[in-house]
C-alpha cells in the first residue's frame, strides 16, 4: 500500500497519516513513514518524543550526504549533478524507527516559492520514487499543501492520494485544486477524507461540494486528539475511537482498490 495524505494546512492530515502508519504497523507490516510537509511533525504524531523530533535532520539540509550523492552542494541551481543519485541504502541507513514505523523527513527542496532543479531536489525526488516504485513496503507520505514533492514517475507508483478535508469552503477548494494536479501527473486514484465533522449534516455538505471524488469516510471532531496533539503525544495513543474510524477508512480505501 503506496498512499500519499495531503490537504490543506491544518485539517488533520498530519492525524490521519500517522495514524494509518500505526494501524498497518500494528497488522506487521513494514511501514515507511515520510515527512514530506516542510513544517515536519509527522514524527512527533507517531509518539517520537519532541527533543528527538527537534534534531531529526531532514534529508534536503544533510548538505554532506547531497554532495556525495549528487555531485553539488545543496541550493546549487544549474551546472552538472546527478539527477538520479543512488539512494538504495538510505532508508536502513536513515530511517528512526517509532512505535514500530520508519520515519523518514525529507524536509522542503523549493526555493523563492516555486520548484528547483537543484541536488536535494534530485535526492528527495528520488527517495520517494525509490520507497514508492522499488520497494515492497507499506509507504504513507504526509504531503504538504500540495503535491510539489511528487514527480510523475512517483505518482504513479502510488495506489492512491487521500485528500483530507474538513468542514469549509476553503478546504473544500484546496481539495478541488489538489485534484486537478494530480490528475495532471497522472495520479487516477483519489479519494476524500472529511475530518473534524461534529454531525451528519455537515458531512453531508462536505460530500456535496466534492463530487467525482469518492469520500472513503468521516472521522469526527475529538477532544482526545486535540489533547494529544496539546501534550505532543500521538493520537493513536490517546483516542481509541479515532484508531477505530481510521482502520475502517483503511480497510474501505484496500476494497476499493482491489475491486478496480
Amino acid at each position: 500500500m503506496k498512499l500519499a495524505i495531503t490537504g490543506k494546512g491544518g485539517v488533520g492530515k498530519t492525524t490521519i497519516s500517522s495514524t494509518l502508519a500505526r494501524y498497518y504497523a500494528d497488522q506487521g507490516k513494514t511501514v515507511f513513514a515520510v515527512d514530506a510537509d516542510p513544517d515536519a511533525n509527522l514524527s512527533v504524531a507517531i509518539g517520537m518524543e519532541m527533543e528527538e523530533a527537534l534534531e531529526f535532520t531532514p534529508i534536503a539540509e544533510m548538505k554532506d550526504l547531497v554532495i556525495e550523492r549528487t555531485g553539488a552542494k545543496p541550493g546549487t541551481i544549474g551546472g552538472f549533478f546527478k539527477l538520479n543519485p543512488r539512494v538504495d541504502d538510505l532508508p536502513e541507513t536513515l530511517a528512526r524507527e517509532v512505535n514500530g514505523v520508519k520515519v523518514m523527513v525529507m524536509g522542503g527542496i523549493d526555493h523563492g516559492g516555486t520548484g528547483c532543479v537543484c541536488p536535494e531536489s534530485a535526492l528527495v525526488r528520488t527517495m520517494m520514487r525509490h520507497l514508492v516504485v522499488d520497494r515492497d513496503d507499506v509507504v504513507i507520505m504526509d504531503m504538504e499543501a500540495g503535491i510539489e514533492h511528487l514527480a510523475r514517475s512517483t505518482a504513479e507508483g502510488m495506489d492512491a492520494l487521500v485528500i483530507v478535508v474538513e468542514p469549509g469552503m476553503r478546504s473544500v477548494q484546496t481539495a478541488k485544486t489538489i485534484s486537478r494536479l494530480a490528475k495532471d501527473i497522472g495520479v487516477e486514484r483519489l479519494f476524500i477524507v472529511v475530518n473534524k465533522v461534529r454531525d451528519e449534516e455537515e458531512a453531508k455538505r462536505i460530500e456535496a461540494a466534492v463530487p467525482g471524488i469518492p469520500v472513503l469516510g468521516y472521522v469526527s471532531e475529538s477532544a482526545a486528539t486535540r489533547e494529544a496533539d496539546l501534550s505532543g503525544q500521538s493520537a493513536y495513543d490517546k483516542d481509541p475511537q479515532l484508531v477505530e474510524k481510521v482502520s475502517e477508512l483503511a480497510k474501505r480505501l484496500e476494497q476499493l482498490l482491489n475491486t478496480e
